[in-house]
């Protein structure tokens, strides 16, 4: 098939749908092994204080991805390089329901990490598909998919192991990534950078734009700071669901599934941010984080209204998080065409980082003093991010 390079800044519905399913598809890599850590440390003989590993070095692969794969797409015909991505994707996944010891799928996970970094190579690459006044709509849209990924992925990866182990989890995956990295090598236009670097220097110049870029920085730590809180909920909560209401695994699948309403947020926040709202709302998205960890505070018995304000709260943070998240987005894209993929890149890296503290401060606080002393920490993150919002100024705005 032939393939044309892409000249204009239009894009189809059907390549944004398609773009949003590939980083949702993409993206849930990530978040599979999460609620099958225990399963999955049995198996591979991994001991329970190793066990942390699994998510951990899924998490870090993903990091060196954003900060040494990502930028790449500045430098090299982006198409290629989000193929080239998945193809490492696809053998770790199929690596990983193989694995007979520890360190073999502990490899196999930061290779997954590595090569999921795809997904934030397609959403600068639909930045430039779109026009200025609909950047943040499509942006929006495709993040939404992104969302539905990792929210889904948890009760997804647990339904799959109930009917056919974890393993089946992987090997499934595997399948759908090969086939829409076929989908992607045929349909997507070309993108080729105008590189005025080389790769030595491209990585060199991220530390500075992190210096130089004002919105970078903010927009990074406001990410940091919500999803940081996002992800100390979604490890404690399943504990907190399992001791305190008496939940079973298929119940916290379900609770989960409930969350995933709030990824609604993206393509609302993206449209209203292409209409100059984006300071109004970034305000408003920490504001509902910080009240999120507030609400359970209400009612603290295992009764089912307790359960029931619970899951409005995952909502409401789910909400809160995905939305600011294109909010960021939509605002570092602004910065300049040619240097998206790196601003992508140290945006991401900057904002997982604040998500691995929450996670692992989430395991230590609820260890230490329960699920209180796990919301009064999540409480503080966005509460971080609010002080700091009130120094933004206008030029730090867009």
């Amino acid at each position: 098939m032939n393939h044309v390079q892409m000249k204009t800044n239009t894009v189809p519905n059907w390549v944004t749908l398609l773009l949003a399913i590939a980083c949702g598809v993409i993206v849930a890599n990530l978040y599979y092994a999460q609620p099958l850590i225990g399963l999955i440390s049995v198996d591979t003989n991994l001991s329970a204080a190793s066990a942390g590993l699994i998510v951990t070095l899924t998490q870090v692969g993903y990091v060196v991805g954003l900060l040494f794969i990502v930028p790449l797409s500045d430098l090299i015909e982006n198409r290629r390089l989000v193929v080239s991505a998945l193809a490492v994707v696809i053998c770790a996944l199929v690596a990983a329901p193989l694995a007979h010891n520890a360190l073999f799928f502990l490899v196999a996970a930061m290779f997954i990490g590595l090569g999921s970094v795809a997904a934030q190579i397609l959403v600068p690459y639909a930045a430039h598909l779109a026009t200025e006044d609909r950047r943040g709509q499509v942006v929006g849209n495709i993040m939404s998919g992104l969302l539905l990924g990792i929210m889904l992925a948890r009760p997804i990866a647990s339904f799959i192991t109930d009917l056919w182990g974890w393993q089946a989890v992987f090997a499934l995956s595997a399948i759908i990534t090969t086939v829409l990295t076929v989908l992607l090598a045929l349909v997507l236009p070309e993108r080729k950078p105008s590189p005025t670097m080389n790769y030595g220097e491209l990585i060199g110049s991220l530390w500075l734009l992190f210096k130089t870029k004002s919105i970078l920085r903010r927009r990074a730590f406001y990410q940091a700071c919500l999803f940081g809180a996002f992800s100390l909920f979604w490890t404690v909560v399943p504990l907190w669901l399992t001791n305190h209401f008496h939940l079973s695994q298929q119940g916290i699948a379900f609770f989960a599934l409930a969350g995933v309403s709030g990824a609604i947020a993206a393509p609302i926040a993206g449209r209203l941010a292409d209409k100059g709202w984006t300071r109004v709302l970034t305000g408003s998205a920490i504001v509902i984080a910080a009240l999120s960890f507030l609400l359970p505070l209400i009612v603290q018995d295992d009764s089912a209204i307790a359960l029931a304000i619970l899951v409005v709260a995952a909502i409401m943070l789910d909400m809160a998080v995905s939305g600011n998240l294109v909010l960021g987005q939509r605002a570092i894209y602004s910065l300049g065409n040619e240097i998206r993929g790196r601003l992508n890149g140290v945006f991401m890296a900057v904002f997982f980082i604040g998500g691995a503290i929450g996670s692992s401060l989430g395991g230590w606080a609820y260890a230490s003093g329960g699920w209180m002393l796990a919301s009064m920490l999540g409480l503080s993150m966005p509460i971080a991010a609010l002080l700091y919002y009130f120094t933004e100024k206008n030029v730090d705005t867009l």
